[in-house]
């Protein structure tokens, strides 16, 4: 579901349900957990088994994934990636350094938003076009899926960046495929200074979700370029 998503050089792995939740850890993420209730640990040790079968796909050997500030995991050297879990689903997705200046990735689960929520992730502008979206393609819960986008916007940022990125900080137009209705792309304004990638300041970031049973996903991939 992530790869699609994703430029063919990023290796995503996804795991669902109970897969990966016994897999061994290192000592140094074990002690991460010593206080963990039983969910935190279950989708601590998933996507961690997700983050090492991508570094084994990339000839990487595999290697503790420590969250660095904010909670952003810690790469091997030469690689950059991003991982995502909720109830039933977590993946991780990894690419070397030299391909993407950064990803981000999110999955949720496909439901509206809780009450009262929209307000504080939406921009007026984009409530009022996820109103639009909501007539052409009521199947799709347009407010979850841009909290989604949010999320993947967020984490390719943090890592060119170091600083927090609000909510309202980035305006996020999204739109279905042509033909489609359960796919598609969006485009981030960032609406604050962006991050220099080589010689050029990022304005915004695109990216792509799907939305594939009970799960919405969110991809954005930030080129060199």
């Amino acid at each position: 579901m992530i790869e699609e998503l994703l430029p063919p050089t990023v290796v995503a792995v996804e795991a669902y349900g109970d897969e990966g939740v016994d897999a061994p850890l290192y000592p140094e993420e074990e002690a991460l957990l010593r206080r963990a209730v039983a969910k935190r640990r279950r989708e601590f040790t998933a996507v961690r088994s997700c983050a090492r079968a991508a570094m084994r796909k990339l000839g990487v050997p595999e290697r503790p994934v420590l969250p660095g500030e904010r909670g952003a995991p810690g790469w091997p050297d030469g690689l950059t990636g991003s991982m995502t879990h909720c109830q039933g689903y977590c993946a991780a997705a990894l690419v070397r350094a030299a391909d993407l200046a950064s990803l981000g990735i999110d999955a949720e689960p496909h439901g509206p938003l809780p009450e009262g929520v929209l307000p504080s992730v939406a921009l007026l502008a984009e409530a009022t076009r996820l109103a639009g979206l909501a007539e052409e393609l009521p199947d799709v819960h347009w407010d979850r899926l841009l909290f989604s986008a949010k999320e993947s916007v967020y984490k390719a940022w943090f890592p060119l960046t170091g600083k927090w990125l609000d909510f309202m900080e980035a305006d996020l137009d999204l739109h279905a495929d042509p033909g489609e209705r359960t796919r598609g792309g969006f485009r981030a304004t960032l609406l604050v200074p962006g991050p220099r990638v080589g010689a050029r300041v990022v304005d915004h970031f695109s990216g792509r979700w799907t939305v594939q049973g009970d799960l919405v996903a969110t991809a954005v991939a930030v080129p060199h370029g």
